[in-house]
């Protein structure tokens, strides 16, 4: 996954609470293995309407926002299922990070392991980020050194856990953890009798 340091880019405001997983990819779409390919569907049953049409009111289907990379949501965002492709749809759709007061907590992970950048701010600072964001014109920069988020206007700090932080910030997924401990795993594999299970 990419490394983050610092993301500047145009909010889209969805200023709904408790969105849940089945509401940001329906159960429907969950056919795919690869990562990729669910951007489409992100928020299908808001974005279409019965016959399979475009919704034009909804915020993500209104060409001012074609190019958004941040989301700008309620609390308790990301709750419901663990399913991973919640964060992978979002991811697919072009944002880079996700603003909202509180999230699922296996959501809140699933978007570390993928390099999303989920930020916590305070109900009121959510509050104020989703007024400005329903100007298109509106541009936000997140920096994950300081941990702050700023536009003209406003400024606010936000915390995160310092591994995930330290992942983020230079892109190690799952797997690339895991590599980190290279030589470590290799000595141990050298170091094993010849008629036990290896890594190799």
């Amino acid at each position: 996954m990419d490394a983050i340091a610092v993301i500047t880019g145009q909010m889209a405001p969805l200023p709904r609470a408790n969105v849940d997983t089945d509401a940001i990819i329906p159960k429907q779409f969950l056919k795919r293995v690869e990562r990729s390919g669910f951007g489409p569907f992100l928020f299908y049953e808001w974005a279409y309407d019965e016959e399979g049409e475009l919704i034009p009111d909804f915020v993500l289907n209104q060409p001012e926002y074609a190019t958004a990379e941040i989301l700008v949501s309620g609390p308790n965002f990301g709750s419901g299922s663990s399913r991973e492709h919640a964060p992978w749809s979002i991811e697919d759709r072009g944002f880079k990070a996700v603003i909202a007061p509180s999230f699922a907590d296996i959501f809140y992970n699933n978007c570390i392991n993928i390099g999303l950048l989920p930020v916590v701010l305070t109900d009121e600072e959510v509050a104020t980020l989703t007024q400005i964001a329903e100007d298109p014109d509106n541009l936000v920069t997140i920096d994950l050194e300081e941990q702050t988020v700023t536009t003209i206007g406003f400024a606010a700090h936000f915390d995160i856990d310092a591994f995930a932080k330290h992942r983020l910030r230079n892109g190690l997924d799952n797997i690339a953890l895991t590599l980190e401990h290279g030589a470590a795993i290799d000595s141990y594999e050298g170091s094993r009798a010849s008629f036990k299970p290896t890594l190799a």
